[in-house]
């Protein structure tokens, strides 16, 4: 039976303080052989593999960061052109009050070799005097005065990281270097370390409790430790391709042989070929009849552009870090999806987490008030960086030339600012945030944090939610086992572990049978606060992808009650593992497309379909008396 609501005060101030953490940190793809990670591993097989995905997430990040101070450089040298040294400095000081990772930019004026330097303020200027960036700023002057772009390698001063970058001016008159910070490479190696558990995670119970009172939110002290140009045209005599079945090496042979070409070049799940004697139509002909894939598009150009101009192919963003970063999308069918749906303004996502940087330029106009339960009285800002991340993948600015593309174009997000700057919070918290976004309007709501611990006090605000008829999204967690995490667990809530790159499993992903999709979760470029972008791997990234979705499902088809939006995203995915639902893969990956597609039409079950027609025939027969 179970324990009646608001029981009483005692229980409730135990729930209280059980401890809620973030869930941060895988063709027949059923006949795909898996990693040894299917099962549970020994503790240092398993650090080995979660070493290995901090190491790409750092990497990935630091390519993030240096691909968008180019950006920043090149948009700095636009708006400074022509101006004078005092508007460049009014400038600089404005553009590092939100860029603080652009620690000094350079004017260097090519004809006379003169140079202006702006620093962010006087106690940052004692750097410059360090041998190795003094070096760096003058091969970097070199560079720009022989109108050659220039990049340093990453090197430590002070206790921080940086590395200088310049670009020339279009008309070689000028050029601007920067010193760039490297902080979020230290801000996300201590996060994961944390959030994939490469430090020890507490078990239940090993909190010491300093005052007890459900309506505080300051009660808990943890004892232990923890890259476009318009596609307008494309590629005449290539084609990519995405089949049903990867093809081995003797297929991928006889392909080359009929199209007298080079192997293919293969790009996340799909191929492109390119041929000297065939056309695209006489490509897309070949592989349609002799290789019946999922599908066969024409290579499209894009090529980074200074003013960002709309696509004609909106399938292609011009997000400076999607070509090249963001492989989730195009795995999930997203690109193919935003041809029935981009969202809706009316379809609001809760993102229960940390907060939200509310002033990030490629968030603008998507983020809500929202509200902070931790401190009310302040605006739900972040200040951990996981919920600016998985706010990124659901609503970054699309086709706006920087940064990355959200998953919707249209839908907003309502932060709730559940978690403190350590990353936790308190079940009183959670349960609030819930509440909060269901009587504000939220459709779907994203919880990337979780427990191991049941309360009845969160599961109640689970069914409140639920009840009022919206999509609660949860990210299982990162310690590859088996045991059911809440509210990812709870009946009413959707639960969605992660995949890497390969559509396998990721090694640190939950598992078990109460999962019901898999979702890209491995080194996911999203928005990071202080203007930043970030690489970050965890379940916590896999579900926002779900809460995405759901959103769009719900912008289609507004009639869909939850528990048929629920329905029809385990109807509609790329099946993994075992066919059907199994505990490693649940019913498979989403597929965007495929989901879209089902919803544009009333969704009914398949099972449930004979009692559905006889419904219908009902109120038609019912019609025709009256």
């Amino acid at each position: 039976m179970s324990r009646p609501k608001w029981l009483n005060p005692l229980l409730g101030a135990a729930a209280g303080v059980l401890l809620i953490t973030l869930m941060l940190p895988s063709r027949d793809h059923r006949q795909t052989p898996q990693p040894e990670y299917t099962t549970k591993m020994v503790p240092q097989q398993e650090k080995q593999l979660k070493k290995g995905m901090l190491a790409l997430d750092l990497s990935a990040t630091d390519t993030l960061t240096r691909m968008d101070a180019r950006q920043d450089i090149q948009y700095v040298m636009r708006e400074l052109n022509g101006k004078t040294a005092n508007q460049k400095r009014q400038f600089t000081h404005t553009l590092q009050q939100s860029h603080s990772h652009l620690h000094t930019l350079q004017w260097i004026h090519i004809r006379d070799g003169k140079t202006n330097t702006y620093t962010g303020n006087k106690a940052q200027t004692s750097l410059l005097n360090h041998p190795q960036i003094q070096s760096s700023l003058a091969a970097a002057r070199r560079s720009v005065m022989q109108n050659k772009s220039y990049e340093s390698a990453a090197f430590q001063v002070e206790g921080g990281k940086y590395f200088i970058m310049a670009e020339p001016s279009a008309d070689g008159t000028c050029g601007v270097a920067a010193l760039v910070s490297q902080q979020v490479l230290r801000d996300v190696e201590k996060h994961q370390r944390k959030n994939l558990r490469l430090i020890p995670y507490p078990k239940e119970g090993s909190y010491k409790i300093e005052s007890v009172h459900p309506d505080t939110l300051h009660d808990i002290t943890v004892k232990t430790g923890h890259d476009n140009e318009n596609a307008s045209h494309y590629f005449e005599n290539e084609i990519v391709v995405r089949f049903r079945h990867n093809p081995d090496s003797r297929q991928l042979k006889e392909i080359t042989a009929d199209l007298h070409c080079e192997p293919g070049r293969k790009l996340g799940y799909t191929y492109v070929f390119h041929s000297d004697k065939m056309n695209f139509k006489e490509l897309k002909q070949y592989f349609s009849q002799k290789w019946n894939p999922l599908y066969a598009e024409p290579h499209y150009m894009y090529l980074t552009n200074e003013k960002a101009p709309i696509n004609a192919d909106s399938s292609i963003p011009n997000d400076l870090l999607f070509s090249r970063y963001q492989w989730n999308l195009p795995a999930t069918e997203t690109n193919r999806g935003w041809k029935l749906s981009k969202g809706s303004k009316d379809v609001i996502v809760a993102v229960v987490d940390t907060g939200v940087d509310l002033d990030h330029p490629d968030l603008k106009g998507q983020i809500l008030s929202g509200h902070n339960v931790v401190n009310p009285s302040e605006k739900p800002y972040d200040d951990v960086g996981h919920g600016t991340h998985v706010a990124g993948i659901i609503s970054a600015l699309v086709n706006n030339g920087e940064g990355v593309a959200g998953m919707t174009w249209y839908n907003k997000i309502m932060p709730i600012k559940v978690l403190d700057q350590s990353g936790s919070g308190t079940t009183y918290s959670v349960a609030e945030g819930i509440i909060w976004a269901a009587d504000h309007g939220a459709k779907v709501i994203n919880l990337s944090l979780g427990n191991y611990a049941q309360a009845s006090f969160l599961h109640d605000a689970i069914k409140y939610a639920y009840d009022k008829d919206v999509v609660l999204v949860a990210a299982t967690g990162n310690d590859n086992t088996e045991r059911p995490g809440y509210p990812a667990a709870y009946p009413e809530v959707f639960a969605v572990s992660a995949t890497d790159s390969s559509m396998h499993r990721a090694s640190f992903s939950n598992y078990g049978d109460y999962v019901d999709v898999m979702a890209p979760g491995a080194s996911i470029a999203s928005t990071y606060p202080g203007n930043q972008y970030a690489a970050l791997s965890g379940t916590s990234m896999a579900s926002p992808h779900v809460s995405a979705l759901a959103a769009l499902i719900r912008s289609v088809n507004p009639d869909l009650t939850n528990k048929e939006v629920m329905d029809l995203m385990r109807d509609s995915v790329i099946d993994l593992g075992t066919p059907g639902h199994d505990k490693y893969f649940g019913y498979g990956q989403i597929d965007v497309y495929k989901a879209l597609k089902a919803a544009q039409r009333p969704y009914v079950p398949l099972q449930f379909y004979p009692q559905h027609f006889s419904d219908k025939l009902k109120s038609i027969l019912k019609k025709l008396e009256a």
